[in-house]
């Protein structure tokens, strides 16, 4: 190497090893605004350790008092109650895939191929899902009273969107072939529709429609507690009067509804698949 040669290299190496200390200055300076902002919350949520030392205490003295779990004597209640539960999650499922469908279909790319309107019906369908099934309750529960009828119409409107959206995406990723076929054969719409696009599409929206079962079984009780009936409404009144042990036993019943219906779907979704 001739020495114009090797001052230019030694000339050029700072340049070159620049970007990387620029990028590591960068990656720096973005942990550190995240510990930053870890830190703010950590502080205005008020998470201090003896705070926290001082629920564990407290909290032990409530678990001594769920030991042993006893059903209150309302063993049937509690299970009608379980029962109530299902029964709600079951018809939300049911009513929010089927109104789900038209607005599945619609919301396909494949189908409405009009960008400006499928981006605004997908933005319409990620607006209603931004409201949770909570919130549905609660303005059900004071429309129509305490029960579960509120609740159904709860979980059916917080899951219609999403199902419309895994549904408009299935429609997506389907295989083209088959309805080119039937409409080249001269078959109606709804018979492409029918023949080609069902048989694809059916076995997945039946698995995302079991899937939605299982979280809405979960999901119901929690609505109970602000009035939508089944379970939650037992646990909260059994809360409310520090009968905890009660309330452990119905939680461990739960728990167990809720493992056998996971397993149960499991299956028949990896049948479906």
């Amino acid at each position: 190497m001739t020495p114009d040669a090797y001052a230019r290299a030694r000339a050029a190496a700072p340049r070159a090893m620049q970007p990387a200390w620029k990028s590591q200055a960068v990656q720096l300076g973005f942990a550190l605004m995240a510990v930053a902002a870890l830190a703010g919350m950590a502080i205005d949520l008020d998470l201090r350790g003896a705070a926290f030392v001082a629920g564990l205490s407290k909290l032990a003295r409530l678990a001594s008092t769920m030991v042993p779990p006893s059903d209150g004597g309302d063993l049937a209640r509690i299970v009608r109650a379980l029962a109530e539960t299902f029964a709600m999650a079951f018809a939300g499922t049911v009513i929010a895939a089927v109104v789900a469908l038209i607005p599945g279909i619609v919301g396909a790319k494949t189908v409405v191929a009009q960008p400006a309107l499928h981006f605004g019906f997908r933005r319409m369908l990620d607006m209603f899902r931004g409201v949770p099934a909570l919130v549905w309750a609660l303005i059900f529960v004071a429309a129509f009273g305490l029960g579960p009828f509120g609740g159904v119409l709860a979980l059916a409107l917080a899951d219609i969107p999403s199902l419309a959206k895994l549904y408009a995406e299935a429609i997506e990723n389907c295989d083209d072939r088959p309805m080119e076929g039937l409409r080249a054969s001269g078959a109606r719409p709804l018979a492409v529709l029918r023949l080609g696009l069902l048989p694809q599409v059916a076995p997945i929206m039946a698995s995302q429609t079991l899937f939605f079962l299982e979280s809405n079984f979960r999901h119901a009780a929690v609505l109970g507690i602000v009035g939508a009936g089944g379970i939650g409404f037992e646990l909260e009144e059994r809360i409310r009067i520090y009968a905890f042990d009660e309330m452990a036993f119905i939680v461990i019943l739960y728990v167990i509804c809720v493992a056998v219906l996971d397993t149960v779907s499991q299956r028949v979704r990896a049948r479906l698949a």
